[in-house]
C-alpha cells in the first residue's frame, strides 16, 4: 500500500528476533537450583520476525529520526490501547532512544534484548547468572533491488558488539603492576 502511495517501503527480516512482553529490554529465563526451567516470563525469542520499513521525514520528532522507519503489520502487543507497532524510527533503536513514542523500546528489545539467565530461589530472591548480549538480533535483512541477494541492514539497527580481547602477561608484569597501584595509593594519602 505504501509503494502505491509513492512512499520508499523494504521487508526486514530478523534473526532471534526478541518478544519482551514487559518492556524491561531484556528476555528473562528463569531456573531453579537444580537448573530445570521455570516458567515465569512471558518473555521470548523467535527464530526470525519480518517487518516492514518505510521512508519518513519525522516533523514530530525532529530531522535527526528522518529515514527508515519500522511498521509492523503482524504486532503482538497492544500500544496505546490498540494493536498497532511503529513507525519507530530506525535511528532512534540504534541510538538506544527507547523512551521515544511509537514502540521504539519494542523494536530496541527485537534487535538488541540481552538474554539474561537468573536462578529463582523464592518469591523475593533471584540471583543473575549469565547474561547473553550478543544472542537477539541477527542478520538483519532486506532484499536487494533488482536480485535475490540478501543485504545485511544490522548496522541501520546496532553498533557492533564488542570483541572480547583476550591476552595473557608474565607473573612479573602483575607483580610490577601492582608496585603501581600501590605508589598511586600511597601519593593520594
Amino acid at each position: 500500500v505504501l509503494r502505491s502511495l509513492g512512499i520508499p517501503t523494504r521487508v526486514i527480516t530478523n534473526f532471534n528476533s526478541a518478544h519482551d512482553r514487559n518492556i524491561n529490554l531484556s528476555i528473562d529465563k528463569y531456573i531453579d537450583a537444580s537448573g530445570k526451567t521455570l516458567d515465569l516470563s512471558e518473555d521470548s525469542v523467535w527464530n526470525f520476525h519480518v517487518w516492514n520499513e518505510c521512508w519518513f521525514t519525522r516533523r514530530d520528532l525532529g530531522s535527526f529520526y528522518d529515514g527508515w522507519q519500522v511498521l509492523d503489520a503482524t504486532p503482538q502487543e497492544r500500544s496505546k490501547g490498540i494493536y498497532q507497532c511503529g513507525p519507530a524510527s530506525t535511528r532512534a533503536i540504534k541510538e538506544g532512544d527507547v523512551d521515544l513514542d511509537y514502540d521504539s523500546s519494542f523494536v530496541f528489545a527485537a534487535v538488541n534484548a540481552d538474554y539474561v539467565t537468573w536462578i529463582h530461589h523464592s518469591r523475593k530472591r533471584r540471583e543473575r547468572i549469565y547474561s547473553d548480549t550478543r544472542r537477539i538480533g541477527k542478520f538483519i535483512s532486506t532484499k536487494a533491488v533488482g536480485t535475490n541477494a540478501r543485504v545485511d541492514v544490522t548496522a541501520s539497527y546496532k553498533y557492533p558488539e564488542a570483541k572480547e580481547i583476550s591476552f595473557t602477561i608474565s607473573y612479573a608484569q602483575y607483580k610490577d603492576s601492582l608496585k603501581e597501584d600501590r605508589k598511586i595509593l600511597v601519593t593520594a594519602l
